[in-house]
């Protein structure tokens, strides 16, 4: 298969032979079908009921992120009249969230979610449904730096750089001394995995009550835990946490998270969508607005209504006498309003969900999971350069994609994919402006740089990225032309950038995270609420599962 063949618009069977060339590579070929079984969306919500079931009821639904919006247009199928409600005024999908420099969209950064794993099944169907272009994010010729200790070394593939340049700053035991890097950290990421068999290991994958022993164990341990026990010594898990600071970031969260990434390759033979992650909210969006939507297969008189409010607060939710629920929220002029619905699909993060007004309060593990859910900080930053210095033939420079680490506060340094495809040097110049991702953070570092005032935050952000390359400082000042910033943790709708659970919070919260309240007339939705928080699937997954949900609760009324 050649690069042309996978790069643009992989088809099913194109995804599914990289994922398994993936599997094939670590030994686990045995859990290629289990994987796609479990991450494939749920099923054609005609299966549960007939078209009409729902037209003569109200549902609404809070958040118009991926989850809301799915939800809305699996139930639309049904013929409800479905009401969304979003708190942003100028946009819709949630922390898929594209930034363009210009009306002509040709330069642009993704603040949110930027990847597509091939193995996620969910976001797949989706994008085929609505015929969205894809690109890969692999780059053959990255060329990629890890700046760490002040020591700046180029990304190998077998790690050998790192052994032998960065090594020598740790305190490290003879044995440590004498693994390579790749064994090293393969170890360390790998091995609790491996202990399970693949049967257990579909439980990553699963939302159950009750979890087999071996797998609730591991999914008790922090990362940190799991690395000491595994009898690394401190200065080998400081080498780890500073040659890949999003495991930095992640020490104290369970290393279930871990194994899910792992498990299903989630940062391997990644896509994103061509002119930016938002034209899929904006697929649903359009076909939500269009009495005739060119996807959908059947008769389209047979689809209910759908009113989108943008700018519309939502505060409260309330049981009300009939059996009904009623939402409180603000309009965009501040004026407070109640509206009564058959059903209600809250799609909004735990986070932002923990100040709503709640009468009667949920179960009393929900309410658990509202208030002790761990989300974690994210910030990113990123700049419209006149030129792509990284791509120039320099010792700074020859860099074509992927991403750089450091153990610097920025933690990594992201470049634009869109000269990956260029076979040859002729055909994309260095000279052209290009969007560099300065700074991808998570975890206290972003807290860090994100609180930081936006001059000392550019300042930071633009040296440590000089630091990074090796350049002069204030070298890039006259090349920066405008940048973009977000930070999670201070975006009002969002107080966090995706949910991590902390050791146990899967096994004790997420089966009852998802059942739903109020005699069955609130159901929950969102990457959260997921076995995939943090990724586009988990959200497009657990909205079409609650519409599949709110489907069968008709049947059963």
């Amino acid at each position: 298969m050649s690069v042309q063949d996978y790069f643009f618009n992989p088809t099913d069977e194109q995804r599914h032979q990289l994922f398994l060339n993936s599997l094939n590579r670590s030994g686990r070929s045995e859990d290629f079908q289990n994987i796609l079984n479990l991450l494939r969306p749920p099923h054609e919500i005609y299966q549960y009921a007939k078209p009409m079931t729902l037209e003569n009821l109200k549902i609404g639904i809070i958040g118009a992120g991926l989850s809301g919006l799915a939800a809305a247009y699996e139930l639309r199928k049904l013929g409800a009249n479905i009401t969304i409600f979003d708190a942003e005024s100028n946009r819709i999908g949630g922390r898929i969230y594209t930034s363009y420099y210009n009306d002509s969209k040709d330069f642009y950064v993704e603040l949110g979610a930027m990847r597509i794993p091939v193995s996620h099944e969910t976001t797949w169907h989706y994008i085929n449904l609505f015929n969205l272009e894809t690109e890969s994010l692999s780059s053959p010729r990255s060329n990629n730096f890890i700046f760490v200790d002040n020591v700046r070394v180029r990304r190998d593939f077998s790690g050998q750089s790192i052994t032998d340049n960065i090594y020598p700053y740790y305190n490290l035991t003879e044995s440590e001394k004498n693994t390579p890097w790749n064994e090293l950290s393969d170890y360390a990421a790998e091995t609790m995995l491996d202990s399970l068999t693949p049967e257990m290991r579909t439980e990553i994958l699963k939302i159950q009550p009750q979890y087999s022993e071996e797998y609730s164990r591991i999914t008790k341990l922090s990362n940190r835990q799991v690395y000491e026990q595994l009898g690394l010594s401190q200065s080998a898990i400081n080498l780890i946490s500073a040659v890949e600071p999003f495991t930095a970031a992640l020490l104290n969260t369970s290393h279930d998270e871990t194994m899910s990434s792992i498990y299903s390759f989630d940062f391997l033979n990644t896509y994103r969508i061509k002119g930016g992650m938002v034209n899929l909210p904006l697929a649903f969006f359009d076909s939500l607005n269009n009495p005739n939507p060119p996807e959908f297969q059947y008769d389209t008189g047979i689809l209910g209504k759908v009113s989108i409010k943008l700018g519309y607060v939502v505060n409260g939710i309330m049981k009300s006498s009939d059996n009904k629920v009623n939402i409180i929220y603000d309009d965009p002029n501040n004026v407070k309003l109640m509206d009564t619905y058959d059903f209600v699909v809250c799609a909004v993060p735990f986070s932002v969900l923990r100040t709503f007004e709640l009468s009667p309060f949920f179960s009393e593990l929900k309410m658990q999971a509202i208030r002790e859910l761990n989300y974690i900080d994210a910030h990113k930053t990123a700049f419209l350069c006149r030129k792509r210095f990284w791509e120039e033939n320099s010792p700074y420079g020859n860099i074509n994609g992927g991403i750089s680490f450091t153990d610097l506060a920025i933690q990594s340094v992201v470049y634009p994919p869109d000269h990956i495809r260029c076979l040859s040097e002729g055909l994309c110049s260095a000279d052209s402006p290009g969007v560099l991702i300065a700074s991808y953070n998570l975890g206290q570092d972003a807290t860090r740089i994100g609180g930081l005032n936006i001059y000392r935050k550019l300042e930071t952000i633009r040296k440590d990225v000089e630091k990074v390359h090796g350049l002069p400082d204030g070298y890039l000042n006259t090349l920066i032309q405008s940048y973009r910033t977000v930070h999670w943790n201070a975006e009002p709708w969002f107080r966090g950038a995706f949910a991590v659970a902390y050791p146990g919070q899967k096994v004790n919260f997420l089966y009852n995270m998802l059942l739903p309240e109020y005699d069955n007339r609130v159901f929950f939705a969102g990457d959260h609420v997921s076995v995939k928080p943090g990724w586009i699937q988990g959200a497009l997954y657990s909205g079409k599962f609650v519409a599949n949900q709110i489907a069968m609760q008709t049947i059963t009324v």
